[in-house]
């Protein structure tokens, strides 16, 4: 149990700001507009992965609809009411908002704005939604569930100033991590598709670039058809699941990749089994990923090729890593786009894959300079990534610190001293 300062002070969310739920004209599809008098209609697609502001959408309704809507405003909070229990987002924008987000508005003068983030992103808050929603036999967030949170604040603004100033600090060098990690992957996808392409050559290198069928340049390897409650954390025989290559990998595989290991192994046997250079590719995804490869790299574990993959081997000798990287290009991807079916879930065949061309250069040393360079750009990326999620880590510490009174900062030339 936290032992706030006796000089902090305990409210419920309903003592310091009103709440009300957003509400959709239906059918939304009616009131969309394309017009610049249009009112932004905020979705959950508008909220930044990392950030707090939401400063734009990518859709507007009509006045008419914004009648039978929910107004939001600058300044406002909004929450979503979904399993995600309640994420703090801070509008830099009016509009509206449907009934799958709160707004919390007119905030008492007692609270400053910014440290009431914080307050709303803690641990402590997402601990008491979770009991709250559970306890009323919910599965959502609503109105009376975040009426009845209890936070505790100092009672002068200018010490929740001071923590709030010092959070956006943590915040602002995340902000600046994110932003240079995305330009460093605009610069690595640039790079990717000029060097896969021959459109720009590697200096030094001139012979010819080949093009090879599909089928004729891989023979097709077997697979399983393992779901996720058939694999563990633990176990001597690594499976690649198709979900892991749309979301979870890049472009070749690594001792430092997650990979579920099988937990009935009696069913493989060596055939199975995957070798250095062999491509596995997703033959199933909900959107225009389905196609998206991992290639393999130097493991120890056994692997082998799991549900809704196709796995090839390749029957040229070729450079490490090249055919990850060209296999998810998009002037490879694109070839896939005539073959594949389907609405809600796309996929691609067999057959239809190996109606497709691999384009390579026949000098494998210039597919294993084109790789070194991409792979050294992801090795970059990767190590901006990691600096993040360190930082990101510091972070919920100090908020844990700063916003139970744990640790005290200075305000107004006064130093109040730490609290056990």
């Amino acid at each position: 149990m936290v032992t706030y300062p006796c000089d902090w002070k305990e409210y419920s969310l309903s003592e310091l700001l009103k709440i009300k739920r957003g509400a959709s004209p239906r059918p939304i599809e009616s009131f969309l507009t394309f017009s610049s008098t249009g009112v932004n209609w905020i979705k959950i697609g508008d909220a930044p992965r990392d950030g707090k502001y939401i400063t734009s959408t990518s859709e507007k309704i009509t006045k008419s609809g914004a009648n039978c809507s929910v107004w939001v405003y600058s300044g406002d909070f909004i929450l979503s009411n979904s399993m995600s229990f309640g994420r703090p987002y801070l509008l830099r924008i009016d509009g509206c908002i449907h009934d799958g987000w709160l707004r919390l508005y007119d905030f008492h003068d007692e609270v400053d704005i910014d440290f009431l983030y914080y307050v709303l992103s803690s641990s402590s808050v997402k601990r008491q939604y979770s009991s709250f929603a559970a306890g009323s036999g919910v599965q959502n967030l609503n109105k009376e569930v975040v009426k009845k949170v209890q936070v505790t604040i100092p009672l002068l603004r200018s010490e929740q100033e001071v923590i709030a100033s010092a959070l956006s600090d943590f915040d602002e060098h995340i902000d600046n991590l994110t932003e240079l990690i995305e330009k460093k992957k605009a610069i690595r996808d640039g790079a990717l598709e000029d060097l896969v392409s021959g459109k720009t050559r590697v200096d030094g290198f001139s012979s010819e670039w080949e093009s090879i069928p599909f089928n004729k340049y891989f023979t097709l390897l077997p697979t399983n058809t393992f779901s996720r409650e058939q694999l563990s954390d633990s176990g001597v025989v690594g499976n690649i699941h198709y979900g892991d290559i749309l979301i979870r990998y890049g472009c070749v595989l690594s001792e430092n990749s997650y990979i579920p290991k099988l937990i009935d192994t009696s069913k493989v046997t060596a055939k199975h089994y995957l070798s250095k250079n062999d491509v596995l590719i997703a033959d199933t995804a909900e959107d225009e990923t389905v196609g998206k490869a991992v290639q393999v790299g130097e493991l120890s574990t056994p692997l082998v090729s799991g549900l809704h993959t196709i796995a090839c081997r390749p029957n040229y000798p070729t450079a490490d890593g090249f055919l990850g990287y060209y296999i998810n290009s998009n002037c490879y991807h694109n070839q896939l786009l005539p073959y594949v079916t389907g609405i809600k879930v796309s996929s691609i065949s067999k057959k239809s894959i190996g109606k497709t061309e691999i384009y390579i250069p026949i000098d494998t040393k210039e597919q294993e300079v084109i790789a070194q360079v991409l792979t050294a750009m992801d090795d970059e990326i990767e190590s901006l990534e990691t600096e993040k999620a360190k930082m990101m880590q510091i972070r919920e510490g100090a908020m844990d610190d700063l916003l139970t009174g744990r640790v005290r900062l200075k305000y107004e030339e006064e130093t109040v001293c730490q609290s056990n």
